[in-house]
């Protein structure tokens, strides 16, 4: 269900991203981890913002009817290491908590939530995931409190 591409060193466990990504969606979804200065390109190549961010998503958007006789998958995630690696140790969880929450708050992305104009939808939406599966608050939450 996952496709990994970890371009990093960064720990991954992919069991528990692939149980994450089962509940959200039964379409492939492409996960790519890098480097600060991949991502910093990446965000202003996509989004004309010159700094590095934790994480961008990239939906495929296809008729529903393709989606099923293709399998197309759902779209790509990509996350920066060192994001993750600092907000583990900035609000004392692991790497892999840190990892999961933002492979939720990508997928969200993919499944067209979109916290910048919603009103609230993207917030309630991974607040119940992150309860489901018992992980620690995420910057959206933590923003929205």
């Amino acid at each position: 269900m996952i496709d990994l591409d970890n371009q990093t060193a960064l720990p991954i466990d992919l069991d528990s991203l692939e149980k994450i990504a089962s509940y959200l969606s039964s379409r492939k979804i492409e996960l790519i981890i890098v480097n600060d200065e991949t991502m910093k390109s990446l965000n202003l190549e996509h989004r004309a913002v010159n700094n590095s961010t934790d994480v961008l998503s990239f939906p495929i958007e296809t008729p529903f009817i393709e989606q099923s006789i293709f399998d197309i998958p759902l779209g790509s995630v990509i996350i920066s290491d060192s994001h993750v690696r600092d907000k583990s140790k900035e609000l004392s969880h692991t790497i892999q908590d840190e990892l999961s929450l933002l492979f939720i708050h990508g997928v969200l992305h993919l499944l067209g939530f979109d916290h910048e104009t919603d009103t609230g939808e993207m917030r309630d939406r991974e607040a119940s995931i992150i309860r489901t599966f018992d992980l620690p608050k995420s910057l959206i939450i933590r923003t929205g409190e």
